[in-house]
């Protein structure tokens, strides 16, 4: 049996069927995603005997440009990720929104670009133009490609993982970027709070925090103290741009701790996910919702 989900609509990275999302019975365990030529199989619990076999044929045979059909098994200790057609490759360089980006395969859990995010880095690259941005929670630095293409003028990204951030490097460098409008600071956010009001003010935030982190993030109790802070690096007029990832947790949480600590800001609109990210539940999915300074 194969999961009915959409074509790409071109070769650029996207998700093709989220199982995730429950809309779908019996495929709540698989996602699908499209990195030109790789077509990554994600399953959150056991396959049955053969089912694997018969999904990987059908790709094959339904995606002309595809070459290698991977699998990333998330029910399994360190989320192991193999080859089922073809050669998994170490790294690949996939393209969003005419942006380049280096993803790696079976080194780490995630391959390095988030594609339910797609559409906040579409809505920076529309709107960065002359911003002055602080990228929190940076990890690869998606939103900071993005808005550098737009004409940026300056982008700090601030991240804990160094690791994150050297790939970010590279990512700006695979879009020809000049470096010199681009800070990365690989420091605990809460910790460093006065060097990052030093890079500012800001006239865009992007918040895009991690839903549990062990001895650095939780979301519940961390979240209102990052927006306690917020005020005093915004520009006047700043615009946020304020991410919350957690299934447990809808959009209300969010609006709520905003109303709590920044009454000020003024609601704007919430992005809207990528088409192929369908859930059944509003609340469970990404929630992008996008505030300004008033």
């Amino acid at each position: 049996m194969i999961p009915d989900f959409r074509l790409p609509v071109s070769c650029e990275a996207q998700r093709l069927f989220h199982g995730r999302g429950h809309s779908e019975p019996g495929f709540e365990h698989v996602n699908i995603d499209w990195y030109t030529p790789l077509v990554l199989i994600t399953l959150y619990q056991e396959p049955v005997m053969g089912w694997l076999e018969q999904l990987s044929a059908w790709l094959m045979a339904t995606l002309a440009e595809a070459t290698v059909v991977a699998v990333q098994y998330r029910c399994r200790p360190m989320a192991p990720m193999e080859a089922l057609v073809g050669e998994l490759p170490a790294r690949l360089e996939v393209t969003e929104h005419g942006l380049n980006y280096e993803l790696s395969f079976g080194q780490f859990q995630n391959t390095g670009l988030f594609l339910d995010m797609a559409n906040g880095r579409r809505w920076v690259l529309e709107h960065g133009a002359g911003k002055r941005v602080l990228n929190l929670f940076a990890y690869t630095c998606g939103f900071s490609v993005a808005a550098i293409a737009g004409g940026a003028a300056r982008v700090v990204n601030v991240d804990m993982s160094r690791r994150a951030l050297a790939i970010g490097r590279d990512n700006h460098r695979l879009n020809q970027h000049q470096l010199d409008r681009v800070v990365f600071e690989g420091v605990d956010i809460f910790r460093s709070f006065g060097r990052l009001k030093k890079h500012g003010p800001y006239d865009l935030v992007i918040a895009d925090p991690p839903t549990f982190q062990k001895g650095s993030v939780d979301i519940r109790k961390d979240y209102p103290r990052l927006l306690r802070r917020l005020p005093e690096m915004l520009a006047p007029g700043g615009e946020l741009l304020l991410c919350l990832n957690a299934p447990e947790l809808g959009e209300h949480f969010l609006r709520e701790q905003v109303a709590n600590e920044c009454p000020d800001w003024c609601y704007i609109e919430r992005l809207p996910n990528p088409d192929a990210f369908v859930e059944v539940d509003d609340t469970a999915g990404l929630k992008v919702l996008r505030y300004q300074s008033c």
